[in-house]
C-alpha cells in the first residue's frame, strides 16, 4: 500500500477498526462524535463483508480507518478497496498516545481503541489513504520482505557459528570469513584441530574442490596452519563441534534460499513496465529497484508530485516554524523508512559508477554538509530525477555539459 494525503474528501460518517488476528472491533461516529455502530466482527470474508454493507447503510460518504496496514488487516482493507472505499491509516503508536487522552484513563479495550481511531480520522487532516499496489508490485514487497528477514537470519547465524567455533578452535574462527560460501562449507566436513591436522592439506583441498569451493587448495593450507597452532582439545569440543556443522549448514540453507529469492525477484522485476527505466538509474541495481517498486506500489500517479513523494520517502525536510522562527527546516518524523533505506544505498552506490552523481555530493560536502546529510541530499535529488524519468518514460543518461559562448 501506498500513502496519500486525505485532501478533498468530506465524509459525513467516520469507521474506526481496532485491528486483530481473529477479531476486529469497529466504532462508526457521526460529527458529533455519537456512536453509530459499536462491533466485534470475526477476520472472515462473510463478517466483514457484512460489516461494510452495514455501514454503508447509515451513510455512503464514510472514512474508514485502520491501526494496521499489513497481517491481520489485509483480508479487510482488501475488501474495502474492491468496494472503492476509502481507507486512512494511523499507526499503532499515534493510538497508543491518542487513547490517554480520551475518557477512560490508560485502560485498553478494543472498543476504546476503535473509538479513538474513528475521531482521530475525524479531525485529523494529515492522515493517509492507503491505495492498493499493482500485481507486481505485491509480489516484489512479499519477495524482497522476505529476502530481507534471510539476509539478517543469515547475519545472526553467522554471529552464532563465529561464538561457537571461538569457544573450540579460535585460531580457525580468526583465519576465516565465514562471510564467504568457502569456509563455510569446510566446517561442515572439519571443525576440530586434530580433525584437520589428520586430514592433511592434501585431503581436504580435495575435499573442498570436489564441492567447487574456489581456492581450495589455500583455504586447505590455511585451516591446516590454525590447526597447527592449536595442539590443545578442549573441553566439550566433540559436542560443540557438531553445533557448528549444524550452523554452518543453516548458513548455507539461506544462502540458497536468497539466491533462490534473487532468482525469482529478478524474473517478477522485469516484468514490470518502468523496471528498465528505473535500472537505468546508475546504482539502482535490480534488488534495490526492485525494493523502490514495493515501496511505491508501481503506481507513481498515486503520489501527484515528486516532492510528495519525496516526503513520503523521508529525505525531504518539513517547515517546523514557531512564532517569529522561519525557515525552521527538519527531517519528517513519518516517513517510509524502507524507501529511504533504498535511495539512500542507491545513492551511496552512484558515487563509485556516476560522475554526475559523485560531483553532487562533492559540491554539498564543499557546502559544509556531513557525509551523511551530502547522501540524504543527493539521494532527494535521484527521486526528483527518478520522478521525471518515469513520467516521461525515458532512460537515465548524463547531460552533456554546456558551453558558453566566448
Amino acid at each position: 500500500m501506498n500513502d496519500e494525503p486525505a485532501e478533498g474528501y468530506v465524509p459525513e460518517i467516520w469507521g474506526g477498526v481496532d485491528i486483530g488476528k481473529t477479531h476486529h472491533h469497529c466504532v462508526v461516529i457521526d460529527t458529533e462524535r455519537k456512536r453509530l455502530l459499536s462491533r466485534r466482527v470475526a477476520n472472515d470474508e462473510s463478517e466483514l463483508l457484512a460489516l461494510i454493507s452495514d455501514v454503508l447503510e447509515i451513510s455512503r460518504e464514510v472514512l474508514w480507518a485502520v491501526d494496521l496496514n499489513h497481517g491481520g488487516a489485509a483480508l479487510l482493507i482488501g475488501l474495502l478497496v474492491r468496494h472503492r472505499q476509502p481507507v486512512a491509516y494511523l499507526t499503532g503508536l499515534a493510538v497508543h498516545r491518542a487513547s490517554a487522552t480520551y475518557k477512560g484513563g490508560e485502560g485498553k479495550t478494543d472498543a476504546k481503541d476503535a473509538f479513538v481511531i474513528a475521531d482521530q480520522a475525524r479531525v485529523r487532516r494529515d492522515l493517509g489513504l492507503l491505495r492498493p499496489g499493482d500485481e507486481i508490485a505485491v509480489d516484489l514487497r512479499t519477495l524482497t520482505t522476505r529476502r530481507l528477514d534471510a539476509v539478517f537470519d543469515r547475519t545472526r547465524q553467522i554471529n552464532r557459528l563465529r561464538a561457537q567455533l571461538l569457544e573450540i578452535f579460535p585460531a580457525l574462527e580468526r583465519a576465516l570469513d565465514l562471510t564467504n560460501r568457502g569456509p563455510v562449507m569446510l566446517l561442515t566436513g572439519y571443525q576440530t584441530p586434530a580433525g584437520i591436522r589428520r586430514a592433511g592439506a592434501s585431503r581436504i583441498g580435495t575435499w573442498l574442490k570436489n564441492r567447487k569451493v574456489r581456492g581450495a587448495a589455500t583455504l586447505a593450507k590455511t585451516a591446516v596452519e590454525a590447526a597447527r597452532a592449536q595442539q590443545t582439545a578442549l573441553p566439550g569440543e566433540k559436542l560443540a563441534a557438531a553445533m557448528v556443522v549444524r550452523l554452518a549448514k543453516g548458513v548455507m540453507a539461506l544462502d540458497e534460499e536468497i539466491a533462490e529469492l534473487d532468482a525469482l525477484i529478478e524474473t517478477r522485476f522485469r516484468e514490470h513496465p518502468h523496471a528498465e527505466v528505473i535500472r537505468s538509474l546508475p546504482g539502482m541495481g535490480t534488488k534495490l529497484a526492485a525494493e523502490f517498486i514495493a515501496a511505491t506500489g508501481g503506481d507513481m500517479d498515486a503520489f501527484g508530485s515528486s516532492d510528495r513523494r519525496a516526503g513520503f520517502a523521508g529525505p525531504a525536510p518539513r517547515p517546523r516554524d514557531s512564532g517569529r522562527v522561519s525557515g525552521n527546516l527538519r527531517r519528517p518524523r513519518r516517513y517510509h523508512r524502507g524507501l529511504l533505506r533504498t535511495m539512500y544505498l542507491s545513492a551511496m552506490a552512484s558515487l563509485q559508477c556516476c560522475p554526475v552523481s559523485k560531483a553532487f555530493y562533492d559540491r554539498k560536502r564543499s557546502e559544509g554538509k556531513g557525509h551523511k546529510q551530502a547522501l540524504l541530499a543527493l539521494a532527494r535529488r535521484r527521486l526528483n530525477v527518478l520522478w521525471a524519468m518515469i513520467r516521461d518514460g525515458k532512460q537515465f543518461h548524463a547531460s552533456p555539459p554546456v558551453t558558453l559562448a566566448a
